[in-house]
């Protein structure tokens, strides 16, 4: 007996981007009255300038949706044809429906009344890679034909705002690509794993239920590990690092993306650093800061962009993806 095997298009592409964020910008300032801290130190040891907060009520589902409609929208993919919603969070309000679903909803997706496959991932800051890999892996084995993928957050629902190494750094928002089939790969092969020796070094955990985390050995893996495997994540696309023209790290503080860079020996090339007004978004950070620099003109289209993300867990993934075409 033999099964009969699914087959997909050779690869897979981005063909859209999108955003949202909460509409309250928190500054440093803000912060001094409510901690032990100044806008001078949260400069000089984060870079962060402002962050967005989230209104009360609104949750990471409310910021999914419009990110993820913005990016069908600069796509031109059409609702019917999305059959893979894929959101990756580590803050979601509800255990079920995941948000994915919320989205499918809200975005009316699918077709004859049946809507996409719908998931839900945590693997915390490195979560857009994460599920940015399902969905090629899943349009090329024939699983799906369009996807939309997502990064959400809401931190500051548990966010310890008396913490002053943690609370300067939290915020909130949301980004989302479309992947669509391609003649030729356009994303790269996901380079993903973990450390569980380090579980404890990032955490959203009883009794509590605050975020936590060990900054000096986070800051130390990103200093002495992440580069590596983000060489393996360009290696495995089949390129050098001289072919990389944009470095989407995550966010997760200036002090960690520059050294990065530096690392790699990007700094002469396009470095996002949206950190600065964004703040750390965990899973959303990289898609947010890769869609709101597309938009806003900064980036190039059809140039090969290294995506990585790491964080809580503890897990990492990266991947090389070409930046959307332009219509």
């Amino acid at each position: 007996m033999k099964l009969t095997v699914a087959h997909g298009p050779a690869g897979t592409e981005i063909a859209g981007l999108g955003h949202a964020q909460p509409r309250r910008v928190m500054d440093n300032h803000e912060l001094e009255g409510m901690m032990d801290t100044s806008d001078e130190w949260i400069r000089q040891r984060t870079g962060i300038v402002t962050r967005r907060i989230a209104a009360e009520g609104e949750t990471v589902k409310d910021l999914a949706i419009p990110a993820a409609r913005m990016a069908l929208e600069d796509s031109a993919v059409a609702a019917e044809d999305i059959d893979l919603v894929v959101v990756a969070t580590t803050t979601a309000a509800e255990r079920s429906p995941n948000t994915a679903g919320r989205v499918a909803e809200a975005l009316g997706l699918g077709r004859n009344g049946r809507g996409p496959g719908i998931i839900d991932i945590n693997t915390a800051c490195s979560g857009f890679e994460y599920a940015l890999g399902i969905a090629d892996q899943s349009i090329r084995a024939g699983s799906a034909s369009h996807a939309i993928v997502v990064g959400a957050e809401t931190l500051s629902a548990v966010t310890d705002w008396t913490d002053r190494t943690t609370a300067v750094l939290t915020a909130d928002g949301a980004g989302a690509a479309v992947v669509r089939p391609s003649q030729t790969p356009r994303i790269g092969p996901v380079v993903w794993g973990s450390r569980g020796d380090m579980a404890g070094a990032v955490t959203i955990s009883p009794p509590s239920g605050r975020f936590w985390q060990n900054g000096r050995e986070v800051l130390r893996w990103a200093i002495t590990k992440a580069p590596e495997h983000a060489r393996e994540a360009v290696a495995a696309a089949g390129l050098s690092l001289d072919d990389i023209q944009v470095l989407a790290a995550h966010q997760a503080n200036l002090r960690i993306v520059e050294p990065l860079a530096e690392a790699l020996g990007l700094t002469d090339r396009i470095v996002i650093t949206d950190v600065t007004e964004s703040g750390n978004t965990s899973a959303a950070s990289v898609p947010l800061g890769l869609s709101k620099w597309w938009h806003a003109g900064r980036i190039p289209a059809d140039v090969p962009a290294l995506l990585f993300g790491f964080g809580g867990g503890f897990t990492f993934a990266g991947m090389v993806a070409m930046t959307p075409r332009k219509a």
